[in-house]
């Protein structure tokens, strides 16, 4: 059995696009819920900092992780954030299971 693809993304809102961000990722997410190899998504604000986001991620292996870039929600997703953000793109880390 292959290993599950871990990652988190972190990111930070423009000033005063927070809540733009949330209602983004909030509507995204619902979709990767609903895919066939997502085991997880959970799009969380820092208590301390509510314009930076954590989003913790496991895909049923690489496979399913490649499926999820391609899906044709992502690229409207991910331009849309990009204009949000303060970062050029999502920043993510990618783990492995202990």
């Amino acid at each position: 059995m292959s290993e599950p693809t871990i990652l988190h993304a972190t990111f930070t809102a423009r000033p005063g696009a927070g809540d733009q961000v949330a209602a983004l990722l909030r509507d995204f997410a619902e979709g990767v819920r609903a895919e066939e190899g997502n085991i997880v998504f959970d799009a969380t604000r820092l208590v301390d900092d509510s314009d930076r986001f954590f989003v913790y991620e496991v895909y049923r292996d690489d496979a399913a992780f490649q499926a999820h870039l391609a899906s044709p929600a992502g690229v409207p997703f991910n331009a849309a954030l990009q204009e949000l953000i303060v970062e050029p793109s999502s920043q993510l880390t990618f783990l492995r299971r202990i």
